[in-house]
């Protein structure tokens, strides 16, 4: 059922305590190290060892904001405790005695359309003034506080998610070190470590590593194709065969929503072909950044900006190499191969010359496996993060403009979207 509530501005409801801000510069707050939030525009700017507020508050982006990316990216946000905030973000307060909710109020902000409401210029601002002027809903206050509940419950899912994920990221980068310095054994588990068990190990242009292991050059594992050079109908974004450029190649995978479309000859479609298992190696940019092409499409090139990189052999898995172009690119073992000009760039005759493990092929599969374990669990943990976030949106939309009555909860639409 829907309900129509009445509107009420900001300025009637909330103190704006702007005249209590203080901006201190890179300088200013390098020389006041601590541990207590300096808040700007957008949210956390840094920690500095003094405060000015020592109260939940609302904090609305001034100038600097999200303003016309305000339905997917917050314009508000809230905060708690010790506290400094600079003079790029609006401070507001409940009044006292004002039959308003402040987390409802920061909810109706935080996503809300108020570009009617900014002044243009170079920098697009909202003044105080029409700050005081936006109209926010105002349902009884038994609503407001339900609606307020029903959206911090989501918020606190949706921030364990993140943490979660952030978790199981550093897991993932100090797994990385121990599998490419100890490797996994057949009944798998890591070796001793080398001051454990020195015998295991033998040193090698990476370093110490496993008995068993080899040191390739990469072009003695793989095949290394530069890609195709931008033509006219490419930069038209016309052309008849779908390309990837350095846009597409994330690590670890291809964002296929970044295909683009050029023309092909039909020896450069055999040339520039992509199979499945293909590496896909940025050349500049985020040098050496590798995904994995794995058949997302029946048909796909790629453009002279990205190197393939095909097996020669079964002795370098691609699941395994495109692992260890991670490493190197974090050990930093790419540097020395990066020709510098005034744009750093991995040529491929730099690329052919890098170093790389070569682990016996099954050791390889177990080391693979290890990542793609952990991969999964990143991405399962990602999908509900999206989920999470797309309830919260159309909760937000359903519950602050009354077209459903705060009594259906967040566990009930949790429920029906699962």
């Amino acid at each position: 059922m829907s309900e129509v509530w009445p509107l009420t501005k900001v300025g009637d409801c909330c103190d704006i305590l702007d005249n209590l801000r203080v901006p201190l510069n890179a300088e200013e707050r390098e020389g006041m190290p601590g541990d207590i939030p300096y808040y700007g525009a957008n949210g956390l700017q840094g920690y500095i060892d003094n405060f000015i507020f020592d109260e939940p508050l609302i904090l609305l982006a001034e100038d600097g904001g999200y303003f016309d990316e305000h339905e997917t990216r917050p314009i508000a946000y809230r905060i708690y405790g010790k506290s400094w905030v600079n003079n790029h973000a609006h401070v507001l307060r409940v009044k006292t005695g004002c039959p308003f909710c402040q987390d409802f109020i920061f909810y109706s902000l935080q996503h809300k359309n108020i570009t009617p409401y900014i002044k243009g210029g170079t920098r697009a601002k909202l003044n105080q003034s029409e700050l005081r002027d936006i109209l926010i809903p105002s349902p009884p206050d038994t609503t407001q506080h339900r609606i307020a509940e029903i959206l911090s419950t989501l918020d606190e899912a949706i921030e364990q998610t993140e943490s979660l994920i952030a978790k199981m990221q550093q897991v993932k980068a100090g797994m990385m070190h121990d599998l490419f310095t100890r490797g996994v054994t057949p009944n798998g588990r890591l070796r001793p470590t080398r001051e454990q068990a020195p015998e295991l190990y033998k040193e090698s242009p990476l370093g110490w590593i496993p008995q068993e292991w080899e040191v390739a050059l990469i072009s003695e594992a793989f095949d290394i194709q530069l890609g195709k050079m931008l033509n006219k109908l490419a930069k038209t974004g016309k052309g008849s065969a779908p390309y990837l450029g350095n846009r597409a190649v994330k690590w670890d995978f291809v964002d296929c929503t970044e295909i683009e479309v050029m023309d092909f000859t039909a020896s450069e479609r055999v040339k520039f072909s992509l199979n499945p298992g293909d590496l896909l190696v940025c050349e500049g940019g985020d040098v050496g950044r590798t995904a994995i092409w794995r058949g997302e499409m029946k048909e796909c090139f790629y453009q002279k900006a990205i190197h393939r990189l095909r097996p020669k052999s079964g002795a370098a898995l691609p699941a395994f190499m495109l692992r260890f172009m991670r490493f190197a690119k974090e050990s930093g073992c790419f540097r020395e191969f990066t020709s510098q000009s005034s744009i750093a760039h991995l040529t491929q005759e730099k690329l052919g010359a890098i170093p790389m493990l070569l682990p016996r092929p099954d050791e390889q599969s177990r080391i693979a496996k290890r990542f793609d374990a952990v991969d999964e669990q990143i991405q399962n943990e990602i999908s509900k993060l999206a989920k999470l976030r797309d309830q919260k949106h159309g909760l937000m939309h359903d519950l602050l403009t009354g077209r459903v009555q705060a009594s259906s909860t967040a566990s009930d639409r949790s429920d029906r979207s699962d």
